[in-house]
C-alpha cells in the first residue's frame, strides 16, 4: 500500500515536471521577427512568426532578429574632396534583414560594420569629386553609396534600400567664400535684369512713339481725304443746285416782264461804281446812251469816278452745326465750305 502511494506521487511529480518542461519550451514568434535556433551548438533552423516547440536541453534560441526596415543615422564623418577641402558629412542608411542566418553568422556586429563601411564608401566617393560637384550632386552620391553598400552587405543578410546624405558642412572660410560668390552672382543677375528691363522699356517706348506717329499720319491723311471729298461734294451740290434752278426757271415759262424786272435787279447790283464795263439789255441801253450823250453835250450829269477797289464781301453766316465740342478738323471743314460758297456766289454775281 505504501509502495503504490509512493509510485503515484512519483508519477504525478514526473508529469508535472514534463508539463513544465513542455510549457517552458513553447515559443511564440511575433510578426516581423525571426528566431535563429541552434541544436547542440550548430545552426538548426530559423523560426518565423507563429507557434514553435523547442527541444529542451538540446536546442536554444541564439538570436531574435527584427525583419522591419531600420533607419541608421550615422554621425558626421570627415571627408576630403578632390581639391583638398575637408568637410563633415553625415548620412542616413535605410536597411532591413532579409536572411536572419547570414545576419547572425555573417559578421560579428552587423550594424557597426555597416557604419564603418558607409564611412569608407563615402570617403572614397567624395575623394573623386570637387567641392562644387559635391554640393550639387547629392543624388549621384546617394545612388553610388546605395549600390556599394547593398553589394557589400549581401553576405551579412542585410538589404540596403536607401541612402541619403543628411548634411554637408564645409569649413568656415569656404562658407564665407561661397557666400561672397553667391552675393556677387545675385548682384550680377540683378544688373543683367535691370539692363534687360531698361532695354525693353526703351524699345517699347520707341515702338509706341512710332505707332503714335503712324496713327497720327493716318488720321491726318484720312482727314485730308475727307476734307477733299467734302469740298468736292459741296461744289457738286452747288452746281447741281444752280443747274436745277435754271431747269426750274426754264420749266416755269417766265414772262418777258418778269425777266426784265430780274435784269433791272441784277443791273442794280452790278452798277455799284466799281465795274468799268456794264452790259445791259438793248431797250434800256438805247435810252441810257441817249441820256448820256445829252448830258455830256450840255455839261451836266454826275461824273463819279470808278472805284477799282475790291468789292466787299459779306461776312459768312455762322454754321449752326458748330459747337464747343467740334474738333479742329470739323471747324476747318466748315470754314472751307463757307469760303467755297462765298466764292461761288461772288463768281455768279460777277458773271451776271
Amino acid at each position: 500500500m505504501m509502495g503504490s502511494t509512493v509510485l503515484i506521487v512519483l508519477g504525478v511529480f514526473l508529469a508535472v515536471i514534463i508539463l513544465m518542461l513542455v510549457f517552458s519550451n513553447i515559443r511564440i514568434v511575433p510578426q516581423a521577427r525571426a528566431f535563429v535556433i541552434e541544436r547542440l551548438g550548430v545552426y538548426k533552423t530559423t523560426w518565423n512568426a507563429g507557434l514553435h516547440l523547442k527541444v529542451p536541453f538540446i536546442e536554444r534560441v541564439v538570436k531574435s532578429v527584427s525583419l522591419k526596415e531600420q533607419v541608421l543615422d550615422f554621425p558626421p564623418q570627415p571627408v576630403i574632396t578632390k581639391d583638398n577641402v575637408t568637410m563633415q558629412i553625415d548620412s542616413v542608411v535605410f536597411c532591413k534583414v532579409f536572411d536572419p542566418k547570414l545576419f547572425c553568422y555573417g559578421v560579428e556586429n552587423p550594424m557597426a560594420g555597416l557604419q564603418n563601411l558607409s564611412a569608407t564608401t563615402l570617403r572614397s566617393i567624395i575623394g573623386d569629386m570637387e567641392l562644387d560637384a559635391t554640393l550639387t550632386s547629392r543624388e549621384m552620391i546617394n545612388a553610388k553609396m546605395q549600390k556599394v553598400l547593398d553589394e557589400a552587405t549581401d553576405a551579412w543578410g542585410i538589404k540596403v534600400t536607401r541612402v541619403e546624405i543628411k548634411n554637408i558642412q564645409p569649413p568656415k572660410e569656404i562658407e564665407e567664400v561661397m557666400t561672397k560668390q553667391m552675393r556677387a552672382e545675385r548682384e550680377r543677375r540683378q544688373t543683367v535684369l535691370e539692363a534687360q528691363a531698361h532695354q525693353e522699356a526703351v524699345v517699347s517706348r520707341a515702338e509706341g512713339d512710332k505707332r503714335a506717329k503712324i496713327l497720327a499720319a493716318e488720321a491726318e491723311r484720312d482727314a485730308q481725304i475727307s476734307l477733299a471729298e467734302g469740298r468736292a461734294k459741296s461744289i457738286q451740290l452747288v452746281y447741281q443746285a444752280e443747274a436745277d434752278g435754271l431747269e426750274a426757271l426754264k420749266n416755269a415759262n417766265v414772262s418777258e416782264t418778269v425777266l426784265k424786272l430780274k435784269s433791272i435787279e441784277a443791273l442794280k447790283n452790278v452798277a455799284d461804281g466799281r465795274a468799268t464795263k456794264i452790259f445791259m439789255p438793248s431797250d434800256i441801253s438805247n435810252l441810257v446812251s441817249a441820256l448820256g450823250v445829252a448830258g455830256e453835250v450840255l455839261g451836266i450829269g454826275d461824273a463819279t469816278k470808278i472805284d477799282h477797289s475790291e468789292k466787299p464781301r459779306q461776312a459768312p453766316k455762322a454754321d449752326p452745326c458748330l459747337s464747343s465740342e467740334t474738333s479742329a478738323e470739323g471747324v476747318r471743314a466748315a470754314v472751307t465750305t463757307q469760303k467755297i460758297s462765298a466764292d461761288l456766289e461772288h463768281q455768279s454775281r460777277s458773271e451776271s
